[in-house]
């Protein structure tokens, strides 16, 4: 099955929108690989309607002006993995989480490293949003966009008050 794109500069660079079988299946950040979450061709769609509201409701939560995406998401992950990108979703705009907190979540309190593997293996950021998953002391841990893009994107958010993790 093939997947259509579009690409869309963003504050945070230019994005990478993801669609296949009518649903967004990715965003990807400037300098990630498609061939990490699309698992055939990509082709370029730019009128492609999921791809256009995609773009519209991430142009009004950039704004300032949206704080719940409301598009159909394909997830191509394992159980484990879809297990805690559901749990992502129920993260409320402005807060944060730990991977523990995930962890316990989903009835697995012992799999916080696993939690942190899928939580880097989102392949729709920001819409899932893996920047509100944090370390336990608080600070600002790894992130596909960078630590900087995670940092504005809570700030953004007006968020809980975090660090960068050195």
């Amino acid at each position: 099955m093939s997947y259509e794109y579009k690409l869309m500069p963003s504050p945070v660079g230019q994005l990478t929108l993801v669609a296949r079988r009518g649903k967004l299946a990715a965003i990807l950040w400037e300098n990630e690989r498609a061939n990490r979450v699309c698992l055939g061709p990509l082709q370029e769609a730019v009128d492609n309607p999921v791809l256009l509201e995609t773009e519209r409701q991430l142009r009004e939560y950039f704004a300032g002006t949206r704080n719940r995406f409301e598009l159909e998401l394909d997830f191509a992950g394992t159980d484990f993995q879809k297990k805690v990108w559901q749990a992502l979703l129920t993260i409320p705009h402005g807060e944060t989480r730990s991977y523990s907190q995930i962890a316990l979540q989903i009835g697995n309190p012992k799999a916080v490293r696993a939690v942190g593997a899928a939580n880097g293996r989102n392949p729709i950021s920001i819409v899932t949003p893996c920047h509100r998953v944090i370390g336990a002391s608080g600070g600002l841990t790894g992130f596909a966009g960078g630590l900087e893009a995670k940092q504005y994107l809570l700030e953004l958010e007006d968020g809980a008050q975090t660090t960068i993790a050195v």
